[in-house]
């Protein structure tokens, strides 16, 4: 026997969509109560955003890292910070961390890093042109949040911002659902048991 011959192992990862959007979808349903004003407070919105909007996409973008799957990655893991980011937010303003920290905050702040998101938001969207049409509107919808929270913060009319963000982020609560059950149950059964629509196949040679 060779004692120099090379083993090749193959790691089978499986597909963590159906995970990461069953979070997105989880917290956006709860947040987007409190912005319609169906609920109200953010104290029972917080443990959403962490578990579910952070840590399942983060497991999501940890899963896709090993398959090589740098948009799936760079997607979930930017959205995983985003919602430890507005969780953190959320219990300074609270008062969670102390008073002091509670009377320095100034929204517009927060309003810089809507925008940031919004920037690559626009981006992925762009990449998600070459997914599937569901994943897709869902982008365009997480773009049009990002608009409505962004001159929310600024407080550039308000108001419709506000509507604009509360029904977009329903929206993507609705369309991550059927995102999530049509990578389960695809997968599960072995062929399209829910259409999610070919990428338009406008950018990949």
């Amino acid at each position: 026997m060779n004692i120099n011959e090379t083993q090749n192992v193959k790691i089978t990862v499986s597909e963590p969509a159906g995970l990461g959007l069953f979070g997105l979808a989880m917290v956006t349903l709860v947040a987007s109560s409190q912005k319609l004003g169906i609920t109200e407070g953010l104290s029972f919105v917080i443990p959403w955003a962490i578990f579910l909007g952070a840590f399942a996409q983060l497991y999501a973008c940890l899963i896709d890292t090993k398959r090589n799957n740098i948009f799936g990655a760079t997607a979930f893991g930017g959205y995983a910070f985003f919602w430890f980011a507005v969780a953190m937010s959320w219990l300074i303003k609270l008062g969670f961390f102390g008073q002091n920290l509670a009377s320095n905050v100034d929204g517009k702040q927060l309003g810089f890093a809507f925008l940031g998101y919004l920037i690559f938001t626009i981006y992925m969207t762009i990449g998600s042109i070459e997914t599937n049409k569901v994943l897709l509107s869902i982008f365009i919808f997480i773009d049009f949040l990002f608009i409505g929270l962004t001159l929310n913060s600024f407080g550039i009319a308000a108001e419709a911002a506000h509507k604009l963000a509360a029904w977009s982020e329903l929206i993507i609560s609705i369309l991550s659902f059927y995102g999530s059950a049509a990578t389960v149950l695809n997968h599960h059964f072995g062929y399209t048991f829910l259409p999610t629509g070919s990428p338009l196949k406008i950018f990949k040679k």
